[in-house]
C-alpha cells in the first residue's frame, strides 16, 4: 500500500450495477492516498482493520477528465455557502497549492505552508 494519511473527514463510495448496490463509508479511522502518475490522477481510499471490515477503493481519472471535474467544481462553488469559511478556504487553500505546483513553483516549503494553510482554515483560524 502506498504511503497513507488519516482521511480528515469522511467520503462515501457507491458503486452501481444493473442487479447490485455497494456502498462504502470512510471515516476518521481510515486513509487515504492521492498522487499524479504518467496518465492522471490516482485516489485510493483504505478502510483498515478485520477481514469482515476491510475494504479498499481505487480510482484512477485521466488528466482530461480530472481538469473537467474541476472545471465543474468551479461552476457550482456557489452552492457552498459564503458562511463555511472553513470549507472554503480549505478548498481554495488546496486549488492554490495544486496552481502552485503545477506552475513549476512548488517545492517543499511551499506544500508544507499551504497544508499549514489549509488546517488553519479548517479549524476557522485565519491563516
Amino acid at each position: 500500500m502506498p504511503m497513507t494519511k488519516p482521511i480528515p473527514d469522511k467520503a462515501e463510495v457507491a458503486v452501481e450495477y444493473p442487479d447490485k448496490l455497494y456502498i462504502g463509508t470512510f471515516e476518521q479511522t481510515s486513509r487515504f492516498d492521492a498522487h499524479l502518475d504518467e496518465a492522471g490522477i490516482v485516489l485510493s481510499l483504505h478502510r483498515v482493520g478485520s477481514a469482515d471490515v476491510r475494504k479498499s477503493v481505487r480510482m484512477h481519472l485521466h488528466y482530461a477528465l480530472f481538469a473537467e471535474i474541476l472545471q465543474d467544481l468551479a461552476k457550482t462553488v456557489s452552492a457552498l455557502p459564503l458562511a463555511d469559511a472553513a470549507h472554503r478556504g480549505a478548498l481554495r487553500d488546496a486549488a492554490k497549492a495544486l496552481y502552485l505546483a503545477l506552475e513549476g513553483g512548488a517545492d517543499d516549503d511551499v506544500s508544507e505552508i499551504a497544508r499549514r494553510e489549509a488546517a488553519a482554515a479548517a479549524h476557522g483560524e485565519i491563516a
